[in-house]
């Protein structure tokens, strides 16, 4: 299942967009309203919303200036949320969010709209840094 976020743009430069999200405690600023808990360990967080199971987010891959992906800690749920940031001048760049996740039919259909609804969320948030 994916699940791709619109492309915005960042009035941020390509490597500070990058730099924003390689530090995890920034991920806090994207949350939507409803976050309950939200704590970072070393290069993974946790985080909570009304209504839902807390998820463990771990940092997976960088390339720099141009990707950031992070993952599911638990080997139940895999996943991923990958941001691919593009320079579009010295003081903006354009963000892309994309889940990846492999799930049985049953558990995508139940996730599809509030993972979509999480990730319009955190792209509406970033387009605010």
């Amino acid at each position: 299942m994916n699940i791709k976020g619109t492309r915005i743009v960042v009035e941020k430069s390509q490597k500070e967009t990058f730099e924003f999200l390689s530090d995890l405690k920034n991920f806090e600023q994207l949350m939507p309203e409803s976050i309950q808990k939200f704590e970072v360990e070393g290069d993974s967080f946790i985080f909570g919303l009304k209504g839902m199971p807390e998820i463990r987010l771990v940092l997976k891959a960088k390339t720099s200036y141009s990707n950031v992906t992070l993952g599911a800690a638990s080997n139940k749920l895999d996943f991923q949320l990958v941001a691919d940031i593009q320079s579009i001048d010295k003081d903006s760049s354009e963000v892309q969010l994309e889940f990846q996740g492999k799930f049985n039919a049953m558990m995508a259909m139940m996730v599809k709209k509030p993972l979509t609804s999480f990730i319009e969320t955190l792209t509406d948030n970033l387009e605010t840094i």
